[in-house]
C-alpha cells in the first residue's frame, strides 16, 4: 500500500513538472511575437523616405487664349466623292437594232477615238439604203421632168399648171431624198461614201459602232450574239479617261464665300491616308440643295497615278487663307449639348460665363467661328470639360 502510495505522489510531481513547462515556453513564445499593433489607417502619416498618395486639387486646371483672326494658313474641309471628269467619259449604246456579230474591245483595254468598239448586223442599214437609192432616182426622174416642163412652158407648149405641177413635185422629192440621206448618216454610214456614184458605193447591213474619245473601256456589257435594240438603255461599253478626274463636294451657304474657281485645293481618301492629291476647283455650283442645304463644288484633280478611283468617297481640303479674314479657335474650346455648341468666356479672373457659338470646321484642330464672339475676348480652352461638370453637380 506505501508503495503504490509513494507511486502516485511520484507521478503527480512529474506532471506538474510537465505542466509547468508548457506554460513557461508559451510565455516566452507571445514575449517573442510582441504586443499585437492594429493595422495602420489609409490617412496615416507616411514614413520618411515614402511617398504618400497627391493630394487631390479641387479646382481644375483651366487655360484660356484670345479669340483672335486665323494668322496661319487655313483650311476648310469639305465631304465629295471622287467622279469622271465631265466630257471626259462616254456612255455607248447602239443606235440601231441588230446582232452583234463581233466584239473587238475588252474591259480594261485603253482604245483611241474611232477605234471599233463592236460591229452589228442591222437590217436598218439595208432598208434604209434602199429607201435612199429609191429617193435618189426618184429626184433624178423629177428633176428631168421639171427640167422639160420649164421648157415647154417657155416655148408655149404647156400651160403654167403643169410647170407648178412638176416643180411641186421636184421640191417633194428633194425633200424625201433629204430625209432619206439623213437617216443614212444617223445610222453611222460615212458621207464620202454616200458622195461616191451609186455603182461603186459599198454599203452594207454592217454598222461599226466607233469610240467618241479616248480612254479606257472601264464597264462592257455586251457580248457577240447578242440582239441590240437601238435605244439608249442599255449602256454596252463606258469610256473614260481616268487619268483627269474631278471631285464633287457639298459646301455648306455660310462657307460659300470662302469658295471659288482657281482655287488651289488636295483631296485625300481612306485608301491612301498618307498621300494628298492636288487638285483645283474648276467651278461652283448655282444651285442650293433644299434638302441639305448644299452647294455643289467641283475640282479637277489629276491621276496619272491611277489611284483615284471613280465613286470614292473623299475630303476636298481648300486653301482659303487669302479668302477672307475670319475668327478661329481651339476644337477643344466648344462643347456641344443637346445640338448646340457653346464656349466658356471669361469674364472676370474667378468667373466664366457660358456663351452658345456657331461654328464651321476650318482643319482637324481649329474650328471657325460663324457667329457668338468678337475678336479679343478670352475664352477657355483647356478645362472647360471641367467646368461643364461643376455646373452639372450645382458646384
Amino acid at each position: 500500500m506505501r508503495s503504490l502510495l509513494r507511486h502516485r505522489r511520484r507521478s503527480g510531481r512529474m506532471a506538474s513538472v510537465a505542466v509547468a513547462s508548457i506554460l513557461t515556453a508559451t510565455v516566452l513564445f507571445l514575449s517573442a511575437c510582441g504586443p499585437s499593433e492594429p493595422p495602420p489607417m489609409a490617412a496615416a502619416t507616411p514614413q520618411p523616405g515614402k511617398k504618400g498618395p497627391a493630394p487631390v486639387d479641387t479646382q481644375p486646371q483651366v487655360e484660356t487664349t484670345l479669340v483672335e483672326f486665323g494668322s496661319s494658313r487655313q483650311g476648310l474641309t469639305l465631304s465629295g466623292k471622287v467622279a469622271y471628269g465631265e466630257d471626259r467619259y462616254s456612255r455607248i449604246s447602239s443606235p440601231l437594232r441588230g446582232r452583234v456579230v463581233e466584239v473587238r474591245a475588252h474591259l480594261g483595254d485603253r482604245v483611241k477615238m474611232g477605234d471599233i468598239l463592236l460591229v452589228v448586223d442591222s437590217p436598218d442599214i439595208a432598208q434604209s439604203y434602199s429607201d435612199y437609192v429609191k429617193e435618189e432616182s426618184e429626184l433624178q426622174y423629177d428633176t428631168r421632168a421639171y427640167e422639160l416642163a420649164k421648157d415647154l412652158y417657155e416655148n408655149k407648149a404647156m400651160a403654167l399648171n403643169d410647170l407648178k405641177q412638176a416643180e411641186n413635185q421636184l421640191v417633194k422629192a428633194r425633200a424625201e431624198f433629204r430625209r432619206a440621206k439623213e437617216r443614212l448618216l444617223s445610222l453611222r454610214v460615212a458621207a464620202e461614201e454616200l458622195e461616191e456614184p451609186p455603182d461603186k458605193q459599198q454599203i452594207t447591213s454592217r454598222f461599226e459602232m466607233k469610240s467618241p474619245l479616248t480612254g479606257i473601256v472601264v464597264e462592257r456589257a455586251v457580248t457577240p450574239g447578242q440582239s441590240v435594240t437601238g435605244d439608249s438603255d442599255p449602256v454596252l461599253f463606258t469610256i473614260a479617261d481616268l487619268d483627269l478626274l474631278q471631285v464633287v463636294a457639298d459646301v455648306y451657304e455660310q462657307d460659300l464665300g470662302l469658295v471659288r474657281e482657281g482655287q488651289s485645293a488636295m483631296v485625300k481618301v481612306v485608301a491612301y491616308p498618307d498621300m494628298e492629291f492636288p487638285a483645283k476647283v474648276t467651278a461652283v455650283g448655282d444651285l442650293v440643295d433644299p434638302v441639305t442645304r448644299t452647294i455643289k463644288v467641283r475640282a479637277q484633280v489629276n491621276n496619272k497615278s491611277r489611284k483615284l478611283k471613280p465613286e470614292m468617297f473623299a475630303r476636298l481640303q481648300l486653301d482659303v487663307s487669302d479668302a477672307a479674314k475670319f475668327l478661329t479657335v481651339p476644337r477643344e474650346a466648344v462643347l456641344e449639348v443637346d445640338g448646340k455648341q457653346f464656349v466658356y468666356v471669361l469674364e472676370d479672373e474667378h468667373r466664366y460665363v457660358k456663351r452658345e457659338v456657331k461654328t464651321a470646321n476650318i482643319s482637324p484642330d481649329q474650328l471657325r467661328i460663324l457667329d457668338g464672339l468678337t475678336q479679343g475676348e478670352r475664352i477657355v480652352t483647356r478645362g472647360a470639360v471641367l467646368i461643364k461638370g461643376q455646373e452639372i453637380k450645382g458646384m
